[in-house]
């Protein structure tokens, strides 16, 4: 892989400014984005009245703690404008989630909003690699979420070419990559799997590909994943973080030199841990609920937005913005079975362990009697025909997942194409226990 690292001058001033300077910022922008909350909207003038806070107790970045959570109940409470902060005539563009666990949430942008959205996922391309000039394919979806838009202004943004390709269409995929050449991928990791796939289902060698550069999100991977990516393509496999209830993605960022760890920009969000049971705020390090306040949104600014994703906060390392490491899991995705807390990302990093394994897999949750189980389903690859050696391949990996995880599963190993695939997001968690 080529080396990427940013060549002097490339870096926005506020990138290599020290931690006064950015905390300066920050409280400036937090006192102005408080006001505008209590100002301009219903939902935080009455939040902020009921937990008896007023914009002007906030005298330092700790006082942020004095004022309400926000979580996404509020959201779908206040559906559809209710928590905007400007006349809807102001909003330029609306995105919402796909609601599939009750109403969407909706979130709106001015063009203001827009703008500064752009330039954080231009920031973002380019701590991963990229450069003006420089070919983008878009594999996020296009539409309501905010994955696929996201990443077209911002590459834009940045200068380079866009291919608004969207998810879906895998065959396709394959060959405007090889016909275009892009030097930039923007899509979800699961998903690159799948056109990993269709490169060996074409019988076309992923390593002599045009492409340089993944800039992966929208759901947690491991540190293994990218290594059989970068392996396989002989690029660079990037991490880009955000949520649509903050701004969508671009809200932090890994930077090539280094990945290690999601730089957050600063500059315009500014994040906080928390323990998920009390609320407290934990000290830099500790493991806990990442909250995220907006420091420069218009149309929906967001107060201590909690976002359920598990992490810690980190010293910066390539940029002088403090880190999140890789996302772990989230608080309300986390799965219980007999007392042992599982997240989907530890299963998949023992299945990457398995050679006649491909990195497909599937949670279901069944229950016996009155015992929950779990099924691990996983398919073969594609020359594991053989049917004692996918046996084999079964055992191991739920060996892998007692020993690691501390919980005995059993794993169904499937032929090949036979988990459930998507464009998108990866359904890794599918619930078949009775209700009630």
């Amino acid at each position: 892989m080529e080396d990427l690292s940013p060549r002097p001058g490339d870096l926005d001033p506020i990138e290599t400014a020290s931690r006064d300077e950015i905390s300066a910022l920050q409280l400036t922008r937090l006192k102005t984005t408080l006001d505008h909350a209590y100002r301009n909207s219903p939902h935080y003038s009455a939040q902020f009245d009921k937990a008896g806070v007023h914009p002007g107790d906030l005298k330092t970045l700790s006082d942020l703690s004095k004022f309400p959570f926000t979580v996404k109940q509020d959201l779908r409470d206040t559906y559809p404008f209710g928590m905007f902060a400007v006349p809807r005539e102001r909003i330029a563009r609306i995105h919402a989630s796909s609601g599939t666990t009750g109403k969407p949430t909706v979130v709106g942008y001015t063009r203001s909003d827009i703008e500064m959205w752009a330039t954080c996922v231009a920031r973002s391309i380019r701590a991963a690699g990229g450069r003006a000039g420089d070919i983008c394919h878009v594999a996020y979806g296009y539409g309501l979420f905010t994955g696929g838009l996201g990443a077209h202004f911002g590459a834009e943004k940045l200068g380079c070419t866009v291919i608004p390709i969207s998810g879906g269409m895998t065959e396709r995929q394959v060959t405007l990559i090889q016909d275009f050449k892009p030097r930039i991928i923007m899509v979800t990791p699961s998903y690159m799997l799948s056109i990993l796939d269709e490169f060996r289902r074409q019988g076309i060698d992923p390593r002599k590909s045009s492409l340089a550069v993944g800039i992966f999100g929208a759901e947690p991977w491991t540190n293994a994943m990218r290594a059989e990516i970068q392996q396989d393509f002989d690029m660079h496999a990037v991490d880009i973080y955000g949520l649509s209830e903050v701004i969508g993605p671009g809200v932090a960022s890994e930077c090539v030199e280094t990945k290690d760890g999601l730089h957050v920009w600063e500059d315009h969000f500014y994040p906080e841990i928390i323990d998920p049971e009390t609320g407290e705020v934990l000290p830099d390090g500790e493991l806990g609920e990442l909250v995220f306040t907006s420091l420069t949104k218009e149309a929906l600014p967001i107060i201590r937005y909690r976002t359920r994703d598990l992490t810690r906060l980190l010293p910066g390392t390539a940029r002088a913005m403090r880190r999140i490491e890789k996302i772990t899991g989230r608080s309300d995705d986390m799965i219980i079975l007999r007392g042992v807390n599982i997240f989907p990302t530890q299963v998949e990093e023992q299945l990457l362990k398995c050679a006649g394994l491909a990195p497909h897999f599937q949670i279901e949750l069944v229950r016996a009697g009155r015992m929950d189980d779990m099924v691990v389903h996983v398919e073969a690859m594609p020359n594991a025909s053989d049917a004692a050696a996918r046996t084999a391949s079964g055992r191991e990996l739920a060996h892998h997942i007692k020993s690691v995880v501390g919980v005995s599963t059993k794993v169904v190993v499937g032929d090949p194409d036979s988990v459930e695939r998507s464009a998108g997001k990866a359904r890794r968690v599918v619930d078949n226990r009775p209700k009630g």
